[in-house]
């Protein structure tokens, strides 16, 4: 989905508005999943990354601009906990018990007019 929203700084409001929002690459190069005792499951993920392009423009009382953007995240680690029930009484289920991310490092390069 897109993202619009509205932020003050110093005189004024800036409006923004994101779209287009794409996901052009994942890396996933350290990827495990580990049964834990009882009905858990670990997934671990180190070391990944993330590209998104975008569209972005902004306006603020004195100028508007917009134009094209990448984010690219990477050093991106996830453990997470998944939980299943085992008894066989009705469709199987997962839940998200815990999960932790980090991120190290993110480039954000925006480009003028689209």
């Amino acid at each position: 989905p897109d993202l619009t929203g509205r932020e003050k700084f110093g005189l004024g409001n800036v409006k923004y508005n994101i779209s287009r929002i794409h996901v052009t690459a994942v890396e996933l190069p350290n990827a495990s999943i580990s049964l834990l005792p009882g009905s858990e499951i670990k997934l671990m993920i180190g070391n990944a990354s993330l590209t998104i392009d975008m569209n972005w423009n902004i306006r603020t009382w004195m100028f508007k601009d917009s134009g094209r953007g990448t984010v690219h995240i990477s050093k991106v680690f996830v453990t997470a906990i998944f939980s299943t029930p085992l008894d066989n009484t009705g469709p199987t289920s997962i839940s998200l018990t815990s999960c932790r991310t980090t991120s190290g490092d993110i480039d954000i390069k925006l480009n003028g007019k689209t």
